[in-house]
């Protein structure tokens, strides 16, 4: 039995959301995930960043992510910019959950590997240790969001997850993980802007590219861009993506080398979402009024 529908897609333009799911548990998750608009216009890192903060800006959106500290019982200790596939995840899976129980709590599981099983990824010790260090990061961070629509010029400011409830280190020593917690909780200002620019992402599709974060980057611009382009279709420029995607790429042959890299991944991307019509030409490509991975769909029960 479908416990909830989505009334119609939800949209960047600041319409109110609601979460669409099709199974009647939120713990399979098994056909939709949400992100924020604008982490699909500007993402997280990909590597590992030097230092403790990493900036993107496209266009009239921004990212800033400040490395911060966590208090492990004894003292705080610093965390590193979280990057790569895992914060992904981690932030579709937490934002699907608050707007299915339309809540900023956040239960995660009693352990990491079970929290890893959520998330459709193995549970080996790599990966356990891998979650953990970017789980951390994701909970001391904090995120500034930007972005400009007409002359208003808008900032989120915050940590996207006010509360960090971990085990202690004492429990740890009885045979449970430190540092791993029970429950977390959205700030309300993330949650907020959550609900009005949630684009809703084809799980299946994000958890395939999970080896490669340019991929899924790829993809959830897409899945937020194509449905919104009207007749006449839109050139983007390979510096224009280099700005979006590939920063780190400088020096002369900047945009021949991005590309070398940007479209083996655009071709993954295209294999996961066929509707979107997306045509490398030259200086960049060609995108092109396409389905949303999602469909739009009618309230009912």
């Amino acid at each position: 039995m479908v416990s909830e529908l989505m009334k119609r897609r939800i949209l960047t333009e600041g319409e109110a959301s609601e979460a669409l799911m099709q199974s009647s548990s939120v713990d399979s998750m098994s056909d939709i995930m949400f992100f924020h608009s604008i982490m699909c216009q500007v993402g997280m890192p990909r590597s590992k960043v030097k230092g403790d903060r990493f900036e993107r800006v496209c266009g009239d959106v921004g990212i800033l992510i400040s490395a911060g500290e966590l208090w492990t019982g004894k003292k705080f200790e610093q965390q590193i910019v979280p990057y790569g596939s895992l914060p992904r995840l981690i932030f579709a899976w937490m934002n699907t959950y608050a707007l299915y129980h339309k809540s900023p709590e956040i239960p995660v599981g009693d352990s990491m590997s079970e929290f890893l099983a959520l998330l459709g990824k193995p549970r080996t010790g790599p990966a356990i240790k891998a979650l953990k260090i970017q789980m951390m990061a994701l909970a001391a961070c904090d995120i500034r969001l930007g972005w400009t629509k007409g002359t208003d010029r808008n900032t989120y400011r915050g940590q996207p997850i006010e509360r960090f409830t971990a085990w202690s280190s004492e429990k740890a020593a009885e045979g449970q993980k430190a540092l791993w917690p029970g429950t977390l909780r959205l700030s309300d200002q993330y949650y907020d802007t959550l609900i009005s620019q949630a684009v809703p992402l084809n799980v299946k599709a994000l958890s395939s590219l999970r080896g490669s974060s340019l991929a899924m980057d790829i993809y959830v611009m897409l899945s937020e861009r194509l449905h919104r382009i009207g007749s006449r279709p839109v050139s983007v420029h390979w510096k224009n993506l280099r700005d979006q995607f590939g920063q780190e790429y400088a020096g002369a042959e900047a945009n021949k080398d991005f590309r070398k890299t940007f479209l083996p991944a655009l071709k993954k991307v295209l294999a996961v979402y066929p509707e979107a019509r997306v045509k490398p030409v030259t200086g960049g490509v060609l995108l092109m009024s396409s389905p949303p991975p999602v469909p739009y769909r009618s309230v009912g029960n």
